[in-house]
C-alpha cells in the first residue's frame, strides 16, 4: 500500500491572510506542517495556488504544486494535485493534511494509515474522545458518533448522542463523546469520486464537507488519538503556538 500526504494551502483568509507563511519558531506555519508529515509519509506535496506559498515551500526543501484558484475546499484541491502527481507517482492513497496544524504528530498518520490494512476502508479520519464538558457544545467543535465497526454514524456541531433524563453537565458520566479532527485519507479512486458528488442537504445545514460523503453511502472509517492538535486559525492562535513553544 503506497500513500501520499498532500497539504492544501492558499495564501487568501477571511480570518488570517497570508497563514501559511506566517512565522512560528523562526519556520514558516508551512513547514512545520511539511516536516511533520514527512515522518510518516515518503511523499509529501503542498498544493496551493500561490506562488509566495510555492517558492517558499522550495526554499525549505519541501515539494510543492500548483492548483487552481476556484477550489471550494481543501479536498478539491487535494484532488487536482492528486491527479497530475498520480501522472509520475505510484501511490493507493492519499492523506489530506491540514495546511494550519504544525504540531501534527507522526503517530497520528500513522494511525490513519493503518485503517487502510482493512480492505473495504474507502475513508478514514481522526477522532479524540472528550474530556472537558464545554466541548460538547462548542458548535466549533465538530462532534461524531461511532458504530461497532469504528465506523462515523454521523458528525454534528450540535452535541451528540443528546443524553435524555440528564443535564449536560453529568453527559460526560452518562456516555462517551468524541469530537473530530479534521484529517482524512482516500483512497485516490474514492477522493476523485468525492469531488463529483453535490453539496447534500446535512453539509448545507450542519456546514461539515464530510456529511456530503455519508449521506451519498461513502463509510468513513475513524482512528483514536490521543493528542489534542493546535490549529491555527487566526492571529490569536498563532501567538498561543508561539507560547507553546517557550
Amino acid at each position: 500500500m503506497n500513500f501520499i500526504g498532500i497539504i492544501p494551502a492558499r495564501f487568501q483568509s477571511t480570518r488570517f491572510p497570508g497563514k501559511p507563511l506566517a512565522l512560528l519558531g523562526g519556520k514558516p506555519i508551512i513547514q512545520w506542517v511539511y516536516e511533520n508529515a514527512k515522518k510518516a509519509l515518503g511523499e509529501v506535496y503542498v498544493a496551493t495556488d500561490d506562488e509566495r506559498i510555492f517558492q517558499t515551500v522550495q526554499a525549505f526543501g519541501g515539494k510543492a504544486i500548483y492548483t487552481l484558484s476556484t477550489h471550494q475546499s481543501g479536498t478539491d484541491r487535494c484532488a487536482e494535485a492528486a491527479i497530475k502527481l498520480a501522472e509520475q507517482l505510484d501511490f493507493d492513497v492519499v492523506v489530506n493534511i491540514q495546511g494550519d496544524e504544525p504540531f501534527i504528530r507522526q503517530e497520528q498518520i500513522e494511525s490513519l494509515k493503518a485503517c487502510f490494512d482493512t480492505p473495504e476502508t474507502e475513508i478514514a479520519t481522526l477522532i479524540k474522545s472528550i474530556a472537558d464538558p464545554s466541548e460538547i457544545t462548542n458548535i466549533n467543535r465538530p462532534k461524531v458518533v461511532i458504530n461497532k465497526n469504528e465506523e462515523a454514524m454521523y458528525f454534528s456541531r450540535s452535541p451528540i448522542p443528546f443524553v435524555r433524563d440528564s443535564q449536560p453537565e453529568e453527559w460526560l458520566s452518562k456516555n462517551v463523546f468524541y469530537s473530530h479532527l479534521g484529517m482524512y485519507a482516500y483512497r485516490f479512486e474514492i477522493l476523485i469520486e468525492l469531488t463529483h458528488l453535490p453539496v447534500g442537504i446535512l453539509e448545507k445545514a450542519e456546514s461539515l464537507e464530510q456529511l456530503r460523503w455519508l449521506e451519498n453511502g461513502y463509510h468513513i472509517k475513524t482512528a483514536q488519538t490521543q493528542f489534542e492538535n493546535l490549529g491555527i486559525d487566526t492571529p490569536d492562535d498563532l501567538e498561543q503556538a508561539r507560547k507553546f513553544l517557550m
